[in-house]
């Protein structure tokens, strides 16, 4: 994934809350913003395709009217901004909160700082931002000879009080990220020289099967990827499926660890101690989304303001659950 870190005049990016109170106002910016974030080369009418300047309705500012069919299309329609009874300036100034903070931020304080009526309300804000935070084609990571991958797998979550000896609510979590080379700039900071993360895939697996972890790393990484786990036998089929597998035996020595699988012990750290932090824990039902959020901000912290439109512009093309739905057993 090539992210776009240039600024465009036609979707510019703020860099500073007074850049963002100018660039949005009041409603018909922000509604004029996200009709240039859906339609780049101009609109195009879903009902008679059709492509000419809509007719802009006053008193419906999320309204297009097609100049030859004269249907009306919603902006929101298709995003996960649809069918909200929320003012779209709120919904830009939650992406933009959401997206420039690095720690994010909970629920509660996401209520707090937008003067949003209940806890429900920015519950159900926050997630589906967070659902707008994975892009539908979404590529694999690796891919090139210069790149390895470290994947790994850890539980999420705590012991439980009252359930008997060794029963718990720990959710096992997969991860696959990529390792870089910085490239040496000068003799003064070896630091630079090192090894640092590329991009991160997360995802809830059932299991440490080979099914399970096998099948993760096929849907995230690209085959042929130089992949290194450790000695697990949920691994063993990688060699098979394509890629160039190595296992490392750690039999728990944090020495080995640190030399061979550095990179990925450091994102679990970083993960556990966000969920912990910032959200103080997360139910299993709805762990998938904070890996999704965690996914987001981590392979945009170098950034973090061009976070916001890439949100704005992946939001606009998925649609998120209904608040019925976040509460399902299968979210």
């Amino acid at each position: 994934m090539i992210i776009d870190v240039l600024e465009r005049e036609e979707l510019p990016f703020p860099h500073s809350l007074q850049e963002f109170q100018r660039l949005f106002p009041d409603e018909a910016a922000c509604a004029k913003y996200l009709e240039r974030a859906r339609w780049r080369d101009g609109f195009v009418c879903p009902h008679c395709a059709s492509a000419d300047e809509p007719r802009y309705v006053s008193t419906r500012l999320k309204v297009l009217r097609c100049r030859h069919c004269r249907r009306d299309t919603s902006l929101t329609a298709g995003t996960v901004m649809e069918r909200t009874h929320t003012p779209l300036s709120v919904w830009f100034w939650g992406a933009y909160l959401v997206a420039s903070q690095t720690p994010g931020m909970s629920a509660v304080q996401f209520r707090r700082q937008l003067g949003l009526p209940c806890y429900e309300t920015a519950f159900q804000i926050l997630h589906k931002l967070r659902v707008g935070m994975v892009r539908p084609d979404q590529d694999r990571i690796g891919g090139k000879p210069e790149i390895i991958v470290e994947a790994d797998e850890t539980w999420i979550g705590g012991h439980t009080r009252g359930k008997g000896r060794g029963v718990h609510d720990m959710v096992l979590v997969a991860c696959a990220v990529e390792v870089r080379q910085r490239k040496r700039t000068g003799s003064l900071n070896k630091r630079k020289t090192g090894r640092y993360a590329g991009r991160v895939r997360l995802a809830v697996v059932p299991d440490r099967s080979t099914k399970s972890l096998v099948g993760f790393i096929e849907s995230a990484v690209v085959p042929g990827t130089s992949v290194i786990t450790d000695d697990w036998s949920g691994y063993s089929k990688l060699g098979e499926r394509g890629f160039c597998h190595t296992a490392v035996a750690e039999r728990g020595d944090m020495e080995v660890a640190d030399t061979f699988l550095p990179i990925i012990h450091l994102v679990f750290s970083n993960l556990k101690t966000w969920l912990r932090g910032t959200h103080h824990g997360v139910s299993p039902q709805h762990l998938q989304a904070y890996l999704n959020e965690f996914t987001f901000r981590f392979n945009r912290r170098f950034y973090p303001f061009n976070a916001f439109r890439s949100l704005l512009g992946i939001a606009g093309d998925v649609s998120a659950p209904t608040y019925a739905q976040f509460y399902a057993k299968k979210s």
